[in-house]
């Protein structure tokens, strides 16, 4: 697989060291982080309020020498400093702010790309592709990632959908349960003890449902829908809501995610304003 390029957005970078970081960080994130020390990719976890609900979605990867770093790139991501520092009373750790200090390029390809001179890279998976977080000191010149060919957007935004891989803005947000979006697949440790707000997950998982679920969808290429379409079942009843559409159609069809209501009947949906469009439920997201 040839290398490509996925321009982001600069993130917050927050560092921790200390003897306890890893385990006062394990009590901050939903994912285990031990995980992230021993498998030197960046993994994905969610940081919740006491009720459970998402006030940050982050990835962590661990450096050589011990340090853990938690980064985050969407809206609001500013306050996450002050949301993971504030219960930092005893432990023997430290955090220290680190945006601005280093740029970030994600890279897609199954071995990792030439790393410039200063930087380290990670396994990371953004739109569903096996990849690279490649990290820089800011001002180091990265001309090994600059060449790179580029994502056309559009190409990367149609693959993330189809793979169901849930984006800040369309599909996430403050104040989400993070099973709704399938991140108890990917963000959540069931087995690694307390966190905050892990009582309330723990519960969902125990009750094994939750009010709605992100879904992947297919529509027919020759009909068009948007973010927010509000969708129907056969008998008329509300389902659910558009949260992304794939600007470019894959085959006949066109990938959609929408969040679907838990009492939603059926496995093909239909656009409220247009009956006529029908959508097939593909999956979970």
């Amino acid at each position: 697989m040839e290398w490509k390029r996925l321009d982001l957005p600069a993130p917050v970078l927050i560092e921790a060291r200390g003897a306890d970081a890893l385990r006062y960080l394990n009590g901050q994130v939903t994912q285990d982080v031990r995980q992230v020390v021993s498998s030197g990719k960046s993994l994905t976890a969610c940081v919740t309020d006491a009720k459970g609900r998402l006030q940050f979605r982050v990835m962590i990867h661990a450096l050589v020498d011990g340090a853990i770093r938690v980064s985050c790139d969407h809206e609001g991501a500013d306050g996450l400093f002050a949301r993971l520092d504030r219960y930092l009373i005893a432990d023997d750790a430290a955090l220290e702010d680190l945006s601005g200090g280093w740029t970030r390029v994600h890279v897609t390809g199954d071995r990792p790309p030439v790393v410039p001179i200063g930087g380290y890279a990670v396994g990371a998976s953004r739109i569903g592709l096996e990849g690279w977080d490649v990290w820089c000191p800011s001002g180091s010149s990265a001309i090994e990632l600059e060449t790179l060919e580029a994502w056309d957007p559009d190409e990367a935004e149609s693959i993330r959908i189809r793979n169901g891989v849930p984006a800040w803005g369309n599909e996430l947000g403050e104040g989400l349960l993070p099973p709704e979006a399938g991140l108890d697949r990917t963000d959540i440790s069931y087995s690694k003890g307390c966190y905050i707000g892990q009582e309330v997950i723990s519960r969902i998982k125990s009750a094994g449902k939750v009010n709605r679920r992100l879904m992947r969808m297919d529509l027919e290429a020759s009909s068009s829908c948007a973010s927010g379409d509000l969708l129907e079942d056969e008998e008329g009843r509300e389902a659910g809501v558009i949260t992304s559409v794939a600007p470019i159609a894959s085959g006949n069809h066109r990938p959609i995610l929408a969040y679907v209501k838990r009492s939603a009947d059926g496995e093909r949906l239909r656009l409220k304003e247009n009956p006529e469009a029908v959508l097939e439920i593909v999956g979970r997201a």
